[in-house]
C-alpha cells in the first residue's frame, strides 16, 4: 500500500494550490486503478469498485462515508447493486488537490479490507 493512505487531509481554502502536472505524475502511479477525468473543465479522480452484492457495496459506501466525515473531505458516491462509483475532487478550488489523491488511496485501502466472499 502507498504512503498516501497514511497522510491526513489538510484544510483547504479557495486559494489552496491545486496539484501541478509534476505532482500528478508523481502521485497518480500510487493509485493506478483510478482514472483522471474531466467534467465540465474540472479534473477529477474516478473509480468504480465492484462487489458481489448490494450489501457489500453499502458496507463500502458507509465506511467511506465515515472516513470522509473524519477527514473533512467528501466524494461523490453512486451506490448500485454490486458497484460503487467514487469521484474525488476539491470543490473549493474546482480542481485536484493532494487531498484527493490521499482519499483515493484511503478508498483503495477500505476496499481491500472488505471481504469479497
Amino acid at each position: 500500500m502507498t504512503g498516501l493512505n497514511n497522510e491526513k487531509c489538510e484544510a483547504c481554502r479557495r486559494d489552496s494550490p491545486s496539484v501541478t502536472e509534476a505532482e500528478v505524475a508523481e502521485l497518480k502511479p500510487q493509485i493506478p486503478d483510478w482514472e483522471l477525468t474531466d467534467e465540465n473543465g474540472i479534473p477529477k479522480l474516478d473509480r468504480v469498485f465492484k462487489f458481489k452484492d448490494f450489501q457489500l457495496a453499502m458496507d463500502f459506501t458507509n465506511r467511506l462515508g465515515e472516513l470522509a466525515e473524519e477527514q473533512g473531505h467528501h466524494p461523490r458516491l453512486i451506490t448500485e447493486w454490486g458497484r460503487v462509483q467514487v469521484t474525488w475532487w476539491t470543490h473549493k478550488i474546482r480542481n485536484l488537490h493532494r487531498n484527493d489523491f490521499v482519499m483515493a488511496a484511503k478508498s483503495d485501502q477500505i476496499f481491500e479490507n472488505i471481504p469479497q466472499e
